[in-house]
């Protein structure tokens, strides 16, 4: 199974942006999918995740602010981030929870860079 993260680059603070990850493979289900992200210096930190039924759940950082949203049937989880800040950029990681057949199993992409210039 492989995630393949896109839509990182260059923001200005005030702006906004909108991540795609497609997972492709041997899939049978998807039980979430989500975003982490990890800023220099700094842990790796959830950022947003939706289960197949659509429960959503976000960092308090990003309360507000963004909004994820996920076609499973394509195999693709969106973020979308507004009001970004300086504090915002970070390597951000695309993550899915597969339900394989005996137990559920986390795989992730390589990360997308995100920088937000003040």
């Amino acid at each position: 199974v492989q995630l393949q993260a896109s839509g990182g680059g260059l923001v200005q603070s005030g702006g906004s942006l909108r991540l795609s990850c497609v997972a492709s493979g041997r899939i049978l289900s998807i039980n979430s999918m989500g975003w982490y992200r990890q800023a220099p210096g700094k842990e790796r930190e959830l950022v947003a995740s939706i289960t197949n039924g659509g429960n959503t759940n976000y960092a308090d950082s990003v309360k507000g602010r963004g909004t994820i949203s996920g076609e499973f049937g394509k195999n693709t989880v969106y973020l979308q981030v507004g009001s970004l800040k300086p504090d915002d950029t970070a390597v951000y990681y695309c993550y899915a929870r597969l339900r394989e057949r005996w137990a559920l199993a986390d795989y992730w992409g390589k990360g997308t860079q995100v920088t937000v210039s003040s």
